[in-house]
Protein backbone atom coordinates (compact mmCIF):
# COMPACT_ATOMS: atom_id res chain seq x y z
CA UNK A 1 0.00 0.00 0.00
CA UNK A 2 2.00 3.41 -1.10
CA UNK A 3 0.34 6.84 0.18
CA UNK A 4 3.27 9.18 -0.64
CA UNK A 5 2.28 12.69 -1.80
CA UNK A 6 -0.98 10.74 -4.27
CA UNK A 7 -4.15 11.74 -4.27
CA UNK A 8 -5.25 8.04 -3.84
CA UNK A 9 -3.91 5.26 -1.87
CA UNK A 10 -2.88 2.40 -4.01
CA UNK A 11 -0.93 -0.58 -4.52
CA UNK A 12 1.32 -1.13 -7.39
CA UNK A 13 3.03 -3.99 -9.44
CA UNK A 14 5.87 -3.29 -11.66
CA UNK A 15 5.91 -4.89 -15.55
CA UNK A 16 7.32 -8.89 -15.66
CA UNK A 17 8.02 -8.65 -18.63
CA UNK A 18 11.16 -6.07 -19.67
CA UNK A 19 10.64 -3.36 -22.68
CA UNK A 20 12.43 -0.40 -24.14
CA UNK A 21 11.06 2.76 -22.63
CA UNK A 22 8.41 3.74 -20.11
CA UNK A 23 6.33 0.99 -19.74
CA UNK A 24 2.57 1.00 -20.26
CA UNK A 25 0.22 1.44 -16.80
CA UNK A 26 -3.29 -0.17 -16.08
CA UNK A 27 -4.83 1.84 -13.42
CA UNK A 28 -7.66 -0.61 -12.03
CA UNK A 29 -10.43 1.15 -9.65
CA UNK A 30 -12.51 -1.31 -7.78
CA UNK A 31 -16.19 -1.07 -7.15
CA UNK A 32 -18.59 0.05 -4.27
CA UNK A 33 -17.69 -1.68 -0.61
CA UNK A 34 -14.74 -2.67 -2.13
CA UNK A 35 -10.89 -1.67 -1.73
CA UNK A 36 -7.75 -1.91 -3.94
CA UNK A 37 -6.62 -5.29 -3.57
CA UNK A 38 -9.61 -6.75 -4.69
CA UNK A 39 -9.06 -6.30 -8.89
CA UNK A 40 -5.22 -6.45 -7.66
CA UNK A 41 -5.82 -9.69 -7.85
CA UNK A 42 -6.45 -10.08 -11.36
CA UNK A 43 -2.63 -8.58 -11.64
CA UNK A 44 -0.92 -12.33 -12.48
CA UNK A 45 -3.60 -12.87 -15.21
CA UNK A 46 -2.78 -9.44 -17.40
CA UNK A 47 -0.28 -8.52 -19.97
CA UNK A 48 2.90 -9.07 -18.21
CA UNK A 49 4.19 -5.53 -19.89
CA UNK A 50 1.96 -3.39 -18.15
CA UNK A 51 2.83 -1.76 -14.82
CA UNK A 52 -0.54 -2.22 -12.86
CA UNK A 53 -1.71 0.34 -9.94
CA UNK A 54 -4.60 -0.31 -8.33
CA UNK A 55 -6.72 2.61 -6.40
CA UNK A 56 -8.46 2.78 -3.34
CA UNK A 57 -11.52 4.95 -3.48
CA UNK A 58 -12.10 7.96 -1.35
CA UNK A 59 -15.46 7.53 0.31
CA UNK A 60 -14.99 5.49 3.63
CA UNK A 61 -18.14 3.23 3.75
CA UNK A 62 -16.55 0.82 6.88
CA UNK A 63 -13.02 -0.54 7.60
CA UNK A 64 -11.35 -1.46 4.21
CA UNK A 65 -14.54 -0.68 2.52
CA UNK A 66 -14.73 2.23 0.14
CA UNK A 67 -16.36 3.78 -2.49
CA UNK A 68 -16.12 6.35 -4.98
CA UNK A 69 -19.76 7.93 -4.31
CA UNK A 70 -21.58 7.12 -1.58
CA UNK A 71 -25.54 6.16 -2.66
CA UNK A 72 -28.64 7.20 -1.16
CA UNK A 73 -32.08 5.02 -2.10
CA UNK A 74 -35.70 6.47 -2.93
CA UNK A 75 -38.90 5.46 -4.15
CA UNK A 76 -37.86 6.52 -7.46
CA UNK A 77 -34.70 4.76 -7.16
CA UNK A 78 -30.87 4.94 -6.25
CA UNK A 79 -29.46 8.40 -5.94
CA UNK A 80 -26.16 9.13 -6.97
CA UNK A 81 -24.03 11.59 -4.62
CA UNK A 82 -23.11 13.67 -7.54
CA UNK A 83 -20.69 16.01 -5.57
CA UNK A 84 -18.51 12.81 -4.19
CA UNK A 85 -18.61 11.51 -7.74
CA UNK A 86 -17.39 14.78 -9.09
CA UNK A 87 -14.75 14.93 -6.54
CA UNK A 88 -13.57 11.35 -7.88
CA UNK A 89 -13.56 12.45 -10.96
CA UNK A 90 -11.14 14.93 -10.30
CA UNK A 91 -8.93 12.66 -7.96
CA UNK A 92 -8.83 10.21 -10.37
CA UNK A 93 -7.58 12.56 -13.26
CA UNK A 94 -5.17 14.12 -10.72
CA UNK A 95 -3.61 10.54 -9.48
CA UNK A 96 -3.20 9.04 -12.88
CA UNK A 97 -0.73 12.50 -13.38
CA UNK A 98 1.34 11.48 -9.87
CA UNK A 99 1.56 7.68 -10.94
CA UNK A 100 2.86 8.39 -14.11
CA UNK A 101 5.54 10.89 -13.06
CA UNK A 102 6.78 9.03 -9.86
CA UNK A 103 6.34 5.55 -11.48
CA UNK A 104 7.93 6.96 -15.26
CA UNK A 105 5.16 5.39 -17.08
CA UNK A 106 4.39 6.16 -20.68
CA UNK A 107 1.77 8.93 -20.55
CA UNK A 108 0.88 7.86 -23.79
CA UNK A 109 -0.24 4.84 -22.73
CA UNK A 110 -2.58 4.92 -19.64
CA UNK A 111 -5.29 2.35 -19.48
CA UNK A 112 -7.92 2.24 -17.20
CA UNK A 113 -9.82 -0.64 -15.88
CA UNK A 114 -12.94 -0.74 -13.40
CA UNK A 115 -15.76 -3.07 -11.74
CA UNK A 116 -19.22 -2.10 -11.15
CA UNK A 117 -18.78 1.98 -9.54
CA UNK A 118 -15.29 1.52 -10.81
CA UNK A 119 -16.55 1.02 -14.40
CA UNK A 120 -18.29 4.46 -13.87
CA UNK A 121 -15.21 5.72 -12.81
CA UNK A 122 -13.31 4.68 -15.41
CA UNK A 123 -15.54 5.77 -18.25
CA UNK A 124 -16.02 9.12 -16.55
CA UNK A 125 -12.68 9.82 -16.29
CA UNK A 126 -11.52 8.26 -20.14
CA UNK A 127 -14.68 10.59 -21.88
CA UNK A 128 -14.27 13.74 -20.44
CA UNK A 129 -10.59 14.11 -19.76
CA UNK A 130 -9.81 13.23 -23.54
CA UNK A 131 -6.04 12.05 -24.36
CA UNK A 132 -5.78 10.33 -20.72
CA UNK A 133 -7.08 7.06 -21.51
CA UNK A 134 -5.50 5.06 -24.29
CA UNK A 135 -7.89 2.40 -23.87
CA UNK A 136 -10.65 1.91 -21.01
CA UNK A 137 -12.42 -1.96 -19.67
CA UNK A 138 -15.73 -1.12 -18.20
CA UNK A 139 -16.72 -4.32 -16.74
CA UNK A 140 -20.03 -4.77 -14.97
CA UNK A 141 -20.61 -1.20 -14.77
CA UNK A 142 -22.93 1.94 -16.53
CA UNK A 143 -22.28 5.10 -18.13
CA UNK A 144 -22.99 7.94 -15.30
CA UNK A 145 -26.17 10.19 -16.69
CA UNK A 146 -24.09 13.75 -16.27
CA UNK A 147 -20.70 11.80 -18.11
CA UNK A 148 -21.95 13.04 -21.88
CA UNK A 149 -22.65 16.70 -20.91
CA UNK A 150 -19.05 16.87 -19.38
CA UNK A 151 -17.62 15.65 -22.50
CA UNK A 152 -15.47 19.15 -23.70
CA UNK A 153 -14.57 17.92 -27.17
CA UNK A 154 -16.39 14.24 -28.76
CA UNK A 155 -14.25 14.88 -31.93
CA UNK A 156 -10.46 14.30 -29.55
CA UNK A 157 -12.29 11.05 -28.49
CA UNK A 158 -12.38 9.57 -32.22
CA UNK A 159 -10.80 6.27 -31.83
CA UNK A 160 -10.43 5.46 -28.12
CA UNK A 161 -11.17 1.53 -28.08
CA UNK A 162 -13.25 0.82 -24.90
CA UNK A 163 -14.05 -2.91 -23.90
CA UNK A 164 -17.99 -2.88 -22.34
CA UNK A 165 -18.42 -6.62 -20.22
CA UNK A 166 -21.58 -7.31 -18.29
CA UNK A 167 -23.89 -10.41 -17.10
CA UNK A 168 -27.41 -11.30 -18.10
CA UNK A 169 -27.86 -12.83 -14.65
CA UNK A 170 -26.81 -9.50 -12.71
CA UNK A 171 -29.04 -8.39 -10.17
CA UNK A 172 -26.63 -5.95 -8.95
CA UNK A 173 -26.49 -3.72 -12.16
CA UNK A 174 -28.99 -5.71 -14.66
CA UNK A 175 -27.96 -6.08 -17.76
CA UNK A 176 -30.68 -2.97 -19.47
CA UNK A 177 -27.92 -0.70 -17.75
CA UNK A 178 -25.22 -2.48 -19.96
CA UNK A 179 -27.20 -2.45 -23.05
CA UNK A 180 -27.96 1.53 -22.33
CA UNK A 181 -24.75 2.18 -22.13
CA UNK A 182 -23.56 1.23 -25.13
CA UNK A 183 -26.09 2.53 -26.84
CA UNK A 184 -24.70 5.99 -25.42
CA UNK A 185 -21.42 5.15 -26.05
CA UNK A 186 -22.06 4.19 -29.75
CA UNK A 187 -22.98 7.93 -30.41
CA UNK A 188 -19.86 9.31 -29.75
CA UNK A 189 -16.75 8.14 -31.82
CA UNK A 190 -14.99 5.63 -30.06
CA UNK A 191 -13.86 2.01 -30.94
CA UNK A 192 -16.52 -0.17 -29.26
CA UNK A 193 -16.43 -3.97 -28.28
CA UNK A 194 -19.48 -4.80 -26.02
CA UNK A 195 -20.00 -8.15 -24.42
CA UNK A 196 -22.82 -10.03 -22.43
CA UNK A 197 -21.63 -13.07 -20.68
CA UNK A 198 -23.73 -15.63 -18.47
CA UNK A 199 -22.94 -14.69 -15.21
CA UNK A 200 -23.77 -12.40 -12.44
CA UNK A 201 -22.45 -9.16 -10.99
CA UNK A 202 -18.89 -10.69 -11.19
CA UNK A 203 -15.67 -11.24 -13.27
CA UNK A 204 -16.01 -14.35 -14.82
CA UNK A 205 -12.96 -16.95 -16.73
CA UNK A 206 -14.75 -16.25 -19.88
CA UNK A 207 -14.78 -12.82 -19.83
CA UNK A 208 -11.23 -12.15 -18.09
CA UNK A 209 -10.17 -14.21 -20.83
CA UNK A 210 -11.60 -11.64 -24.03
CA UNK A 211 -10.05 -8.93 -21.58
CA UNK A 212 -7.05 -9.89 -20.86
CA UNK A 213 -6.82 -10.86 -24.89
CA UNK A 214 -8.25 -7.22 -26.11
CA UNK A 215 -5.73 -5.43 -23.20
CA UNK A 216 -2.76 -7.02 -25.04
CA UNK A 217 -4.35 -6.31 -28.67
CA UNK A 218 -4.79 -2.97 -27.83
CA UNK A 219 -1.19 -2.45 -26.29
CA UNK A 220 0.59 -3.78 -29.22
CA UNK A 221 -1.64 -1.88 -31.63
CA UNK A 222 -0.74 1.08 -29.48
CA UNK A 223 3.18 0.42 -28.83
CA UNK A 224 2.84 0.12 -33.12
CA UNK A 225 1.03 3.01 -33.68
CA UNK A 226 -1.76 0.85 -35.43
CA UNK A 227 -5.79 0.86 -34.98
CA UNK A 228 -7.21 -1.65 -32.95
CA UNK A 229 -10.74 -3.38 -35.57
Amino acid sequence: MTNRNFSLIHQVAQPKAGMAGKPPLLLLLHGFGSNEDDLFSLAPYLDERLMIVSARAPVTLAPMSYAWFSLGFAPEGVIINTEEAESSRQAIKRFIGEAVDYYQADPDAVYLMGFSQGAMMSLAVSLTFPGTAAGVVAMSGRILPQVIDLIPDQDALIGLPVFVSHGTKDVVLPIHHARDTKARLSELPLDIIYREYEMGHEVSVDSLRDITTWLSGTLDAKLKGLTVN
